[in-house]
């Protein structure tokens, strides 16, 4: 079994990654801002039913200082780089968001090709593939890249995509023997390890506090959680992995349409789901920018939960968490 490096452990992503790579057998070690977190870590583990955690180390590491990446990755033989910025807001700053994705992305890369590792997996994102640009008569695919300057290219759009340009460039010049495979999920829902919680299963969360009123128009792609964590592990040790990019989705949908999986699964909850679609922003479409994960599933026989499989996980989780008021 191999020994391999988590960025980001106690996040949404980073958290499934090290369950199934501790239900797989092997030694894990994660990076996380402040090593008070163990605790935290090890309810998340146990809340996904994982046994192992005497195979888990913990390190301190920070994406946005050099100090700890050297210790952390010395001796790994893969490293899944998931950790990077989302922020509840955009910032005013665009650099606020692209300096600490791109600079953190080349920190993890330059500490993991120092340490002469066999494969970097870096978790990129749809917003590095399908802003700034249409593509016609297809769903956007692993060719497709994030024009940074178009309208629609907002900060984090931005971040994602300059990050991920910044990543290849570097293994093209320094990578020597160590590969690199990247992960571009769209929307990830799927049931959360603990209460902090992302971006997006919060929306679920705010749905069924009966915080949304009006659900705005927002249409977009869905993956689960636990099959973005399952591509991640595929992608680490696959021959066929090395040099590509990878979307991962499990179909389109949108915030009207959540709302509507969410009445049927959970109809105590009915009076407090939008059952109108508002404006919206003017930048999104009014349709998905939907997108392709056929070479994933060619490749590695990959096969992603239904949408509505991953938004009813998420609620679940929610409510098992305690994190909504009873109807």
């Amino acid at each position: 079994m191999a020994c391999i490096l988590v960025t980001g452990g106690s996040g949404f992503v980073g958290s499934h990654c090290i369950a199934q790579l501790l239900a797989a057998g092997h030694g894990v070690r994660a990076t996380v801002r402040s090593l008070s977190r163990e605790a935290e870590i090890g309810a998340m583990l146990a809340r996904a039913g994982v046994d192992g955690a005497d195979r888990l180390s913990l390190f301190a590491a920070d994406l946005e200082d050099d100090a700890g990446w050297d210790v952390a990755v010395a001796g790994c033989e893969y490293v899944l780089h998931v950790a990077s910025p989302f922020p509840a807001s955009v910032p005013a700053d665009p650099q606020e968001l692209i300096r600490p994705a791109r600079d953190g992305a080349l920190r993890v890369l330059r500490a993991g090709v120092s340490a002469g590792v066999r494969r970097l997996v870096l978790t990129s994102s749809f917003a590095a593939v399908g802003y700034g640009h249409v593509v016609e008569g297809r769903p956007y695919d692993e060719r497709d890249w994030t024009d940074v300057t178009g309208p629609d290219a907002h900060p984090y759009i931005q971040s994602k995509a300059i990050a991920e340009r910044a990543a290849w460039d570097f293994m093209k010049a320094h990578g020597g023997d160590t590969e690199l495979a990247v992960v571009n999920p769209v929307g990830i829902f799927g049931p959360a390890l603990g209460p902090s919680l992302s971006t997006s299963v919060d929306m679920i969360r705010q749905m069924l506090a009966g915080e949304i009123a009006e659900a705005p128009r927002l249409h977009f792609g869905a993956v689960d959680v636990r099959d973005v964590a399952d591509l991640h592990l595929r992608a680490m040790v696959h021959p066929a992995a090395a040099g590509e990019r990878f979307l991962a989705t499990g179909g389109d949908t949108s915030l009207i349409a959540i709302a509507a999986m969410l009445r049927e699964a959970f109809p105590a909850f009915a009076d407090r789901l939008p059952t109108r679609e508002g404006s919206g922003a003017s930048s999104e479409p009014p349709v998905p920018r939907s997108a392709s994960s056929e070479k994933a599933q060619r490749l590695f026989g990959w096969t992603p939960r239904p949408v509505r499989e991953a938004i009813v996980a998420s609620a679940e989780s929610l409510l098992e968490l305690g994190l909504i008021p009873g109807p």
